[in-house]
């Protein structure tokens, strides 16, 4: 759906985004990542066309970006943009006329995701009446009022509470079932890992990592496991594995294994069992924040 093909932007003495290039696939939630300060917020306003780039190119299903796919692009920005002292209703009303909608359209859909999201006594209040969490639900309507092919959350869960970000959650989810895409910025890493089926890291104006959840993770495997066994046996080190961490667990051993080069868990198995009752055998695999901060740090490093 969404081709950016080398982007460069530059403020002042200040390069945002350095030759960037990211493939958004059709009816994919795809996220996108990195420190503040990395770059994300300057791309996600060149794809929104509040900003354009020095150099490079954006296709919207294979055309140049252009301002006719604007009302096919919801956004949702870090940055609050509702007017405090305007009714919620006659707020969400005229937004989604920005975006075409009539006003007979417009009020029936604002009724409809209101009484989904339990808004509906919410018409007549005013933005400043509202927690930030109860904001941000207004916010979140009005980005996706106008049924956007490409709906862009930047921080969609800020100022939410467990319950209110599980009823967005799974908001967000059944637009994707609908067909939505989804570009998904966040620091929140467990909700990339819940949402996200492709993701690209962005650090210092350069995308330093991308592809899908599954394959990052699977990239990132160390061939260590944690085994859990009863009885008294000494697991040394040996041609097979090295033991980086052991553990007592009431009357058990846990023994963080690493395996060496072509070694497999089923040889480790195999040693320890005439000795031992296994009772677990776990592997470890890194979480996309182990990867996050494992990329950020070394790039910083470097």
């Amino acid at each position: 759906m969404l081709s950016v093909k080398n982007i460069v932007k530059q403020y002042a003495t200040h390069r945002a985004l350095d030759d960037v290039s990211l493939e958004v696939e059709k009816g994919k939630i795809f996220g996108l990542l990195g420190p503040n300060g990395a770059g994300k917020t300057s791309l996600i306003r060149i794809i929104t066309q509040i900003t354009a780039p020095d150099s490079g190119e954006v296709f919207f299903n294979g055309e140049r970006l252009n301002t006719k796919h604007i009302s096919q692009i919801g956004y949702l920005p870090e940055e609050r943009g509702l007017y405090k002292k305007m009714e919620i209703g006659e707020q969400v009303l005229y937004l989604s006329k920005l975006k075409g909608l009539d006003s007979a359209e417009a009020t029936k859909r604002i009724r409809y995701w209101f009484e989904k999201l339990e808004m509906k006594d919410w018409w007549s209040k005013k933005v400043e009446d509202l927690s930030k969490g109860m904001q941000q639900k207004v916010q979140f309507v009005a980005t996706v009022l106008h049924q956007p092919e490409l709906i862009i959350l930047d921080e969609p869960f800020s100022g939410f509470d467990p319950v209110n970000a599980d009823i967005i959650k799974n908001e967000i989810l059944e637009l994707n079932k609908n067909g939505a895409t989804f570009i998904f910025s966040t620091h929140r890493m467990e909700s990339v890992e819940e949402l996200c089926d492709n993701i690209a890291l962005i650090n210092k104006s350069q995308k330093i990592l991308d592809g899908t959840v599954d394959e990052i993770k699977a990239s990132y495997r160390s061939n260590t496991y944690w085994i859990e066994y009863e009885g008294d046996y000494p697991v040394d080190s040996n041609d097979i594995y090295d033991v980086l961490q052991t553990e007592n667990v009431k009357a058990n051993t846990l023994v963080k294994l690493q395996l060496k080069e072509n070694r497999t868990a089923n040889e480790a198995l195999s040693l320890l069992l005439p000795h031992v009752n296994i009772h677990r055998l776990d592997e470890v695999i890194p979480t996309m924040n182990d990867i996050f901060i494992e990329k950020v740090k070394g790039k910083n490093h470097e």
